[in-house]
């Protein structure tokens, strides 16, 4: 809206125009000046800045421990504009309703826009270490305020506590980074590539919380599976993965109070997957031929137990025996005993079989575990030869395909929009809001580029006569 004015009113306008813009100028390049010194001056006071404009806890003034004369940069009127001069200068009559509006607006403006720089000079000067950029697809970290407000715990839902087995997990873009399993200690520290947790700062937290490391870093800490234990346990030969080891439940039936036979012990991993099987009515006999693994599947069982314990309060049944001995020889330790599945994982089990198909109920099955084919095929041939009452009903392979599901992403970050399909003319047109048909972002879908390879053949065999 243009403002009418006498020739008088317009010379002397572009008069105060011109003055104020020459100097503004030299206003600019002394505020320049004056900015550069006061920030030296501010990057070596410490800077307190009140989290709220009313709190009036703090009676020093914000300039407190700087030099006489100085205050800080969001005190100073920022230089005004030769628009704004010359509105200034006008009556208030004469100016029209916008510029009204943005006057108003511009004299709240300025305390805001100099804390805002402020802040950022103050970042700056600390030499604050930047804090890495938060992966969209990871669940942030809840603050204190929102740990003290959550709803209290559920039933049954007990606090992290020292002697618990734990996994760390750090994801980014929807894959693994990181992963690690721990034992909850006093005083120890879990270390890592992304920075260190205490073990202090995640006793008596609930499971299942994100916590930051020291370089602000997110990582998932949760109780670790029994699976997870199984994978992450110190080793001595090779284990039975847990995807074999399920399927080898199932093909052996094992359920509660049942007495099942293993061979050979190895880390431990499916003595205690069949532990858990039998519960605590059932046993579970172990025969490992070497001593060292014998020790280590003795040492891996009795940490899972002892973890246990603390976990739930409660004992993990002790329900493997676990011996070392041959068991092609073994006869002496199997007498008298029956067996209602046999779990073999052994080079050779065609030398063992003759020793163990006399001890396993009459329709029981006995689950192989070989590595390569040519074991199989030598088992075969050794059932043919040494005629046993074992019938070989299935041979295989478990696999397991990993998969990438993630809403699409252009090559700007941001997500992409699904567009609408079209409908033929001849139907009749649904309303968007009562049957929405899909949702505004589409989805990608693809194998996931790490695949877990080979691991073994299942070979399973069952007991029976003619």
């Amino acid at each position: 809206m243009a403002v009418k004015m006498p020739s008088v009113g317009l010379q002397l306008m572009h008069r105060l125009l011109r003055i104020s813009t020459s100097g503004q100028r030299g206003l600019r390049s002394r505020d320049a000046r004056e900015c550069r010194r006061e920030t030296r001056t501010v990057s070596t006071f410490p800077v307190k800045c009140n989290e709220s404009k009313g709190d009036s806890s703090d009676p020093s003034p914000p300039s407190a421990g700087l030099p006489s004369g100085r205050a800080l940069p969001y005190k100073r009127m920022r230089p005004l504009s030769p628009l704004e001069r010359i509105s200034s200068l006008l009556p208030r009559d004469a100016l029209s309703p916008e510029v009204l509006q943005l006057r108003e607006r511009d004299q709240q403006d300025p305390e805001e826009d100099g804390n805002i720089r402020v802040s950022g000079t103050q970042v700056e000067a600390h030499g604050a270490t930047p804090v890495e950029e938060d992966d969209p697809e990871t669940p942030r970290a809840p603050d204190a305020a929102a740990e003290t407000s959550a709803s209290p715990a559920l039933p049954g839902e007990s606090p992290l506590a020292f002697g618990e087995l734990l996994v760390a997990e750090y994801r980014k873009k929807g894959r693994v980074e990181f992963r690690k399993m721990f034992e909850l200690q006093t005083g120890a520290s879990m270390q890592s590539s992304w920075g260190v947790v205490p073990h202090d700062d995640v006793a008596g937290r609930p499971a299942g919380r994100f916590v930051k490391t020291n370089r602000g870093v997110r990582i998932l800490v949760r109780r670790a599976s029994l699976e997870d234990y199984a994978l992450y346990m110190k080793r001595g030969p090779a284990i039975a993965y847990p995807k074999d080891a399920s399927a080898m439940l199932m093909m052996m039936d094992v359920t509660e109070g049942d007495r099942v036979l293993e061979s050979g012990s190895g880390s431990g991993a499916m003595s205690l997957f069949l532990s858990r099987a039998v519960g605590c009515k059932g046993s579970v006999l172990s025969v490992e031929v070497r001593e060292d693994h014998h020790r280590r599947a003795v040492l891996n069982y009795n940490r899972w137990r002892a973890s246990w314990s603390v976990r739930r309060g409660e004992e993990w049944p002790d329900n493997v025996q676990f011996h070392i001995a041959d068991l092609a020889e073994a006869s002496p330790l199997l007498a008298a005993q029956g067996f209602h599945a046999v779990a073999l994982d052994l080079i050779h089990p065609q030398l063992v079989l003759p020793a163990v198909v006399p001890h396993l109920h009459l329709g029981a099955v006995c689950a192989v575990y070989l590595a390569n084919v040519t074991q199989v095929m030598d088992l075969l041939e050794g059932l043919r030869c040494l005629a046993l009452p074992l019938l070989c009903e299935r041979i295989v392979e478990v696999p397991i395909r990993d998969w990438v599901v993630a809403p699409a992403l252009q090559k700007d970050g941001r997500y992409c929009v699904r567009k609408d399909p079209v409908l033929d003319q001849d139907r009749e047109e649904v309303s968007a809001e009562e049957h929405p048909a899909f949702g505004s972002i589409p989805y990608i879908a693809r194998p996931h580029p790490e695949q877990m390879s080979h691991t073994a053949f299942l070979v399973k065999l069952r007991k029976c006569v003619g």
